[in-house]
């Protein structure tokens, strides 16, 4: 019954065909059609709901007309597809379960060292200087680069004379302009620079130590650094000891 073709699309006569059909006698159309319904708002069909369509398409087909062979393969041959897509599927999840992992144990092992983070703050303790790198891909005939404290206050000004192009590094004493030590804390910088006649303000980075790694909802891994500081994994292009 299953097999049967409407040759007339004539909606009357859908219906008048249909309730012909004994209410005992399910078509394969109605069970996909109920298939269908159930699965709405539950996603795509799953292995499972294509298995059942498929039986239910073999029980019910006419003894007379029954399924052809290459129907009956290519049939066969839609359930291999899928139940390797799935299998495919399946397996990259976990790949990509496994690396969010990996990159987790990656991030704990930089806890206590410096990465170089742009327009980062650092800490300065005990004296030790701060040190960072200044991007200057077209150079500079000079270079300014002021400190501000954790209110945001100007503490002191560095300054060095020509550079060539690439990235210069730098290094702050800890001190004031008057040359005093400033206490412990956080201070962030920014710096100014001048090539061929022309101010611009260049990516500061700073050698800031990690304390503390994170996952985002997206897997994505987190570096913290102090004064609230942080940046993906993915992005840190130096790593210092």
């Amino acid at each position: 019954m299953a097999n049967l073709n409407l040759l007339n699309t004539s909606a009357a006569t859908n219906d008048a065909w249909a309730s012909a059909v004994p209410n005992s006698l399910r078509t394969t159309a109605q069970d996909a059609q109920t298939k269908l319904a159930a699965n709405v708002g539950q996603g795509a069909m799953g292995q499972k709901d294509f298995l059942t369509l498929f039986t239910t398409q073999l029980k019910n087909q006419d003894p007379l007309d029954p399924v052809k062979n290459e129907a009956f393969v290519a049939q066969l041959a839609q359930f291999s597809q899928l139940e390797a897509t799935t299998n495919m599927s399946n397996s990259l999840a976990n790949f990509v379960g496994s690396m969010s992992s990996s990159q987790m144990l990656s991030g704990a092992n930089l806890i206590g060292k410096k990465v170089s983070v742009a327009d980062g703050p650092a800490q300065l303790s005990g004296g030790q200087p701060v040190q960072g790198v200044i991007s200057l891909p077209e150079g500079a005939s000079g270079i300014t680069m002021n400190v501000y404290d954790a209110k945001g206050i100007l503490v002191s000004k560095v300054t060095a004379g020509p550079q060539i192009a690439g990235d210069m590094t730098w290094a702050w004493d800890g001190k004031d302009q008057a040359g005093n030590p400033l206490p412990d804390g956080i201070y962030s910088f920014k710096a100014t620079a001048v090539s061929q006649g022309v101010q611009t303000t260049p990516v500061v980075s700073t050698m800031a130590s990690v304390i503390g790694v994170s996952q985002q909802p997206d897997k994505t891994v987190l570096l913290q650094f102090n004064g609230g500081k942080t940046m993906k994994l993915a992005d840190a292009l130096r790593i210092y000891g």
